[in-house]
């Protein structure tokens, strides 16, 4: 079984735990998310996905699973801020993360070009490296299988202009990707219950992602605190 294989089948039918906290969040810090991501894994999580490198090697040292990883990073003048140059690739390559997810949306990334330019330079520098795009569409899904991806992610749905205010998770977009894709199809976002967590699974997604609904205690609060105003 080759490497991306075995990182495959480690996650199939399995939850993996979104384990971020932004600069001005209460709970950013690499030991905090070291400590979340252990939790996680005692909880049952097949896989972890952590944004940045100081997080991504705390949670090495914490725990021995599959590690999505990305570089959040805002550059003027783009909307793309998922892994969005090649810089921050080359440091998630050279830490070694298991999967890299990076923007697969259509939009201009900060150097002027789309996903459709710039991809098939990555995917030939990093031959050997298991590659995720996060999308917001069905055509950028199926854009980016085209391109040489290794799984798609419904992440993004919901979350770019033109797809702003659709309900997440999008059981027709993630029943369309999966229908029509022969490549691990993982859904994320918008997954907050059991059932919105079983509904994606019984559409066939490989694996799915939660973040907010375990690893953030300030959004959850905010959730129960709005359900009763």
């Amino acid at each position: 079984m080759n490497n991306k294989n075995k990182i495959f089948s480690q996650i199939k039918g399995k939850l993996v735990v979104s384990c971020q906290a932004l600069p001005g969040e209460p709970l950013h810090s690499p030991y905090i998310m070291g400590r979340m991501a252990y939790a996680a894994y005692l909880g049952g999580a097949a896989g972890i996905r952590a944004n940045g490198i100081e997080d991504i090697k705390e949670i090495k040292k914490t725990v021995d699973l599959p590690i999505i990883g990305i570089i959040k990073k805002v550059y003027e003048g783009s909307d793309v801020f998922i892994t969005p140059t090649e810089k921050e690739i080359d440091l998630l390559y050279n830490e070694g993360v298991d999967i890299i997810a990076i923007d697969g949306t259509g939009r201009i990334r900060p150097d002027g070009k789309t996903i459709g330019q710039v991809f098939p330079k990555i995917r030939e520098k990093y031959k050997d490296q298991i590659f995720m795009a996060d999308c917001s569409t069905y055509e950028e899904g199926i854009e980016a299988y085209k391109l040489g991806f290794d799984c798609i992610g419904t992440t993004l749905n919901g979350y770019t202009k033109y797809t702003k205010g659709q309900t997440i998770p999008s059981l027709e977009l993630i029943g369309g990707l999966v229908r029509d894709l022969d490549i691990p199809i993982i859904a994320e976002g918008g997954i907050w219950t059991t059932g919105d967590l079983k509904n994606v699974f019984n559409l066939g997604v490989h694996a799915a992602v939660i973040g907010s609904a375990i690893t953030r205690p300030m959004e959850i609060t905010k959730r129960f605190v709005t359900a009763i105003e």
